[in-house]
């Protein structure tokens, strides 16, 4: 087996030494371009490629940073480490990826590790609950940036979307068809995320004179059917639904074609994050649709601003980015 080039021989067949090969490599140094070329016509006849680790050691980085997502179930989730990774590869940087399943304590030990293989920065879609750790004293000298939801402190970027007034959006708009009795379904009450839409639709009921109705206990397909079952049986269904995520729509479109409700001359549906199929449906889905690429996007950008001009300004840095309100036909429109 032939043996890897090193630089040394690199050097040899250039005509110059070792720290020629490094400055051309590194582009730390001005060469002349005479230089330069040598150089690099050696690299491509030697097929050489340089030793990231020694390099990392030598410079004292890794050019890694590290990505915890609560789940890749979620086409969000997955959509943001996606984008992140991206930006990462246009730095130059390699990325770790991992899971935290939406438990503080996976979390913490999964960034714990990152921290232990000098990961430069991180990004988090912090776990359920608001009880993160990432604030212990360990992680302060990591730049690290929240995703879709906060983190408590001032020493973490936040990328977030407007929530809060997408739902207000969607709710205005099922008000404007007339109807009175809306629900709100959601997998839970412990995610900032369905939390601040369910604000944005209680202020939209409220200022229409209408009464919220809300319920948090959409974990499952089988407890969303459960729940429509009951009202359909009791003679108690709204005459419109506005589900606060993909998840729970999942759900929803199962539990009304069980129940044989159809959509929308029985019962309008709206929901919050747009998906694949949902402009192809029977009805087609009206949706409060976020932007799913740009949010990874801006996350991993106001990382590599921190991590490249170390701007201590950015430590508070925070952007909200604009939703906007996708009409199809399930609302009862006609587009």
């Amino acid at each position: 087996m032939k043996a890897r080039a090193r630089m040394r021989d690199v050097a040899e067949l250039a005509g110059v030494g070792t720290m020629t090969v490094s400055r051309v490599l590194s582009g730390s140094v001005p060469v002349s371009d005479r230089t330069r070329e040598r150089v690099e016509r050696a690299i491509k006849a030697l097929n050489y490629r340089p030793n990231e680790v020694a390099r990392s050691l030598r410079e004292s980085r890794t050019r890694s940073i590290g990505i915890i997502v609560p789940n890749f179930d979620d086409v969000f989730f997955s959509a943001c480490a996606q984008e992140v990774s991206m930006v990462a590869k246009e730095h130059s940087y390699s990325f770790m990826v991992t899971t935290s399943e939406e438990d503080p304590e996976t979390e913490y030990a999964e960034a714990s590790l990152m921290l232990g293989r000098h990961m430069e920065g991180l990004i988090v879609i912090p776990a359920a609950g608001g009880k993160s750790r990432l604030g212990a004293p360990e992680f302060r000298s990591l730049p690290i940036v929240a995703l879709d939801r906060p983190l408590p402190g001032t020493q973490f970027g936040t990328v977030l979307v407007e929530n809060k007034r997408g739902a207000e959006m969607g709710i205005e708009h099922l008000i404007g068809h007339g109807h009175t009795r809306i629900h709100f379904l959601a997998l839970t009450d412990q995610l900032f995320t369905l939390n601040a839409r369910r604000d944005g639709y209680v202020q939209a009921m409220k200022q229409a004179g209408l009464v919220p109705e809300v319920f948090s206990n959409c974990a499952t397909q089988a407890s969303t059917l459960e729940l429509l079952r009951a009202q359909q049986e009791a003679g108690n269904l709204p005459t419109a639904i506005f589900v606060s995520n993909y998840m729970v729509m999942r759900y929803v479109l199962h539990a009304l074609n069980t129940l044989g409700i159809s959509i929308p001359q029985q019962m309008a549906i709206a929901g919050f994050d747009d998906f694949d199929m949902a402009d192809i449906f029977n009805p087609a889905i009206t949706v409060v649709r976020q932007p799913l690429h740009e949010v990874g996007r801006a996350a991993a950008e106001m990382l590599f601003e921190r991590l490249l001009h170390e701007d201590p300004g950015a430590e508070t840095q925070r952007r909200v980015l604009p939703v906007e309100l996708v009409i199809r036909r399930s609302c009862g429109c006609n587009p």
